[in-house]
């Protein structure tokens, strides 16, 4: 997995990727275009299972068919670009729409390279590109903060889901009440995981009957660390690792469990809250960054903490976490119900395809 590859190697093939997109831009926007229908190029991106930028990508490309050589409208993303600025200049100057998906920017606290120079990449193709979907509210503040306010026009557009794949499962046994966190967790985030294990031994402590169900990616370094705590809390019995997953397995991870964790500080627009949501399930959340959007207190229990960009991460304090967690098992079957009809009234993925369409016609007729 790319994930796993070491920095320099990553480095390298990254190199020869923009390279390559690079030449290729130079000889297909010469190519003849036409206006009749829809013809995306993704500029570089990959479409997967796992990973906010592939699943995206992913889900766009069954409904607009990726076209390398004569499409007629870009479409990126703003946390997998590889365009450099003469590139998407030479794309403008061609009368070709730029769509840009806006998500989160590099900050001091968690970036400790030189994060204005990132930004400043990031902020070409955020002023340059003809429309921009901002994935939340907070991703408009912090791109407008670090990349400069943007004059041309965009939207909000939450993140979506399949309803009719990410569902609730009709019946769960309370009696076997489990928590879960899923995602990619290297060493910078496994304090997802270790604030979690700490809450859950708090609120096992006061009586609660539960269990803790992680799925993902783990880094070794965090992985090692993560199961060191739950040694020294003996929580053997109560936490389980199941390893990676793909999207097709990931509607019956979420319907194995009866709440959700997301205790990632300022994220900008996270899929898994949101396919969580989708199947049913009550969100105890950091209550910072994107998440204050997507989840309100009659779909779980948010946790607050001060928005500051010079720190890495801030998380609650174990009580508040633990009792989170007793609060989450008291309401879970009206939160529950609460996060399907928000997932159906915010995170339709037919709803979001459709607005993509509106957008790429309006681009095109012009």
């Amino acid at each position: 997995m790319f994930y796993l590859l070491t920095a320099s190697l990553k480095k390298i093939i990254l190199f020869f990727w923009k390279l390559g997109l690079f030449f290729h831009i130079l000889i297909t926007v010469y190519l003849p275009k036409t206006k009749t229908s829809i013809k995306v190029f993704f500029g570089g991106a990959r479409k997967g299972d796992f990973g906010g930028p592939l699943v995206k990508i992913k889900r766009l490309s069954k409904h607009f068919n990726e076209n390398f050589c004569f499409y007629n409208i870009v479409y990126l993303i703003s946390n997998a670009s590889y365009f450099k600025l003469f590139s998407l200049k030479l794309i403008r100057s061609k009368n070709i729409p730029i769509i840009l998906n806006q998500n989160g920017v590099f900050y001091p606290g968690w970036y400790k390279k030189d994060f204005n120079k990132k930004n400043k990449e990031m902020s070409h193709a955020y002023h340059l590109a003809n429309y921009v979907f901002w994935q939340s509210n907070f991703c408009k503040k912090s791109a407008d903060i670090f990349l400069g306010e943007r004059t041309g026009p965009g939207e909000i557009l939450f993140n979506a889901v399949d309803l009719d794949i990410f569902k609730p499962k009709i019946k769960k046994n309370k009696n076997k009440f489990i928590f879960l966190i899923t995602g990619k967790i290297n060493n910078s985030l496994k304090y997802r995981v270790t604030s979690a294990i700490k809450g859950l031994n708090y609120a096992i402590k006061k009586g609660l009957s539960a269990e803790l169900l992680i799925a993902g990616v783990i880094e070794r370094s965090a992985m090692n660390d993560i199961s060191k705590m739950i040694t020294h809390y003996k929580l053997e019995n109560k936490i389980k690792y199941i390893g990676p997953y793909n999207q097709k397995d990931a509607p019956k991870i979420y319907q194995k469990a009866n709440a959700y964790i997301m205790l990632k500080y300022l994220d900008p627009c996270p899929n898994t809250v949101i396919e969580a949501m989708a199947c049913g399930l009550p969100i105890l959340y950091s209550n910072s960054g994107g998440l204050t959007e997507l989840v309100d207190k009659k779909c779980g229990v948010g946790l607050p903490v001060d928005e500051d960009w010079n720190i890495d991460h801030k998380v609650p304090s174990t009580e508040e976490i633990g009792e989170g967690m007793i609060e989450i098992y008291d309401k879970c079957d009206i939160m529950g119900k609460n996060s399907r009809i928000a997932a159906i009234r915010k995170f339709d993925l037919k709803k979001w395809i459709e607005r993509h369409k509106f957008i790429f016609d309006k681009y095109l007729e012009k």
